[in-house]
């Protein structure tokens, strides 16, 4: 089937949780020692696309987990979270702290979505955004492929985005998890490389 060819003004590189508190060392997850060698390497690989994708007019969408703060600033955190990383403490992952930025490899972003949950779409604004701003077709990457770059994927697929996911632009804690999660995915959207998207844009 021939896919529609979808300019470049149409077109959003969404960039899922690639966030300070995520990579940075001094972040929440660095301080913890929570980590993977494939996410830290996710900002170098990415940032020629972003490049190339900005000077074609396309848009850079990041989408940031938020932390919400309740009372005194104590963050509204979810059982299974809770459990999951009980290192997360008041700080974190909170609106506009530098820890809730985008890494600076890759800022700015043209528009932003702050996620409470894996999907950027689940509670927040950005198919309302999106759809403002014409943008019909969604390059997805970023942590975790078994997580928020999923959740986000299949969520686009059924609002008829055209969705492509990055194979070796996204990342998970291990690779088995990451590779289970993009091979799940190719009934719903399109697999490409970052060389192979890179290309689709003049340089």
């Amino acid at each position: 089937m021939m896919r529609e060819e979808i300019p470049a003004a149409n077109t959003g590189l969404v960039v899922v949780d690639l966030q300070n508190d995520f990579l940075h060392p001094d972040g929440a997850y660095g301080r913890a020692g929570q980590g993977a060698a494939d996410i830290a390497a996710l900002p170098a690989r990415l940032a020629p696309l972003v490049g190339r994708i900005r000077a074609a007019g396309g848009w850079i969408i990041s989408t940031q987990f938020t932390l919400v703060p309740a009372k005194n600033g104590e963050p509204l955190i979810s059982p299974h979270l809770k459990e999951l990383r009980p290192f997360l403490k008041k700080g974190d992952f909170v609106p506009g702290g530098w820890g809730h930025a985008l890494v600076d490899e890759l800022a700015p972003a043209d528009l932003s979505v702050e996620k409470v949950a894996y999907s950027a779409f689940y509670m927040t604004r950005p198919e309302w955004v999106l759809r403002k701003c014409d943008i019909r077709k969604l390059i997805v990457c970023g942590i975790v492929t078994n997580g928020g770059v999923a959740s986000t994927v299949r969520d686009a697929h059924v609002r008829d985005f055209d969705v492509t996911v990055l194979s070796d632009g996204s990342a998970a804690f291990s690779r088995e998890t990451h590779d289970t999660a993009i091979a799940a995915l190719k009934p719903v959207c399109r697999v490409a490389t970052v060389a192979e998207i890179t290309e689709e844009f003049p340089g």
